[in-house]
């Protein structure tokens, strides 16, 4: 699975460069078109010349403010989608936290608690405390067991 995992992002990761690549290159190409517009020798052309290229002017710069607004929103939208993802990934850590615990708490059981009847002696002897007089003579629990193979949780 993991494995599977790895290759789908890389060929997203590799589809996002190509993308980024072709889009570069586009505006490479615009604003080497745009320069060249900027150069052309427009004083030493006739009238209608000189009209026409501040139609084509107007026109170009319709589109590219055209290209800025459609950036901006996306941009926008950017943002806005990283502050969600900011947002749910605070919102998931309480969530988070509880699997830990729980896992933590039902590791903790499977290492101390070798048999299901020292669990029950466990369980019912906690509730007999305030009933037995012994209970209070003792030291404490056991020292918990530990055979090979067992979970523990770290690095023993």
């Amino acid at each position: 699975m993991k494995d599977f995992v790895d290759r789908s992002l890389q060929f997203l990761a590799d589809w996002l460069f190509h993308l980024v690549d072709f889009v570069e290159e586009v505006w490479a190409w615009a604003v080497d078109q745009v320069n060249r517009l900027t150069q052309v020798p427009w004083d030493k052309w006739p009238l209608w010349k000189q009209i026409v290229l501040v139609i084509v002017a107007g026109f170009v710069l319709y589109a590219l403010l055209a290209a800025l607004r459609q950036l901006w929103s996306a941009a926008l939208g950017v943002l806005s989608a990283l502050v969600t993802f900011v947002g749910t990934l605070i919102v998931a850590l309480p969530a988070l936290v509880l699997a830990s615990a729980v896992a933590l708490g039902g590791l903790w059981l499977v290492n101390n608690f070798h048999d299901f009847g020292s669990l029950m002696h466990v369980l019912n002897e906690g509730g007999d405390k305030a009933h037995d007089d012994k209970a209070h003579d003792r030291d404490g629990p056991p020292p918990a067991r530990h055979f090979p193979g067992e979970t523990t949780g770290g690095n023993r």
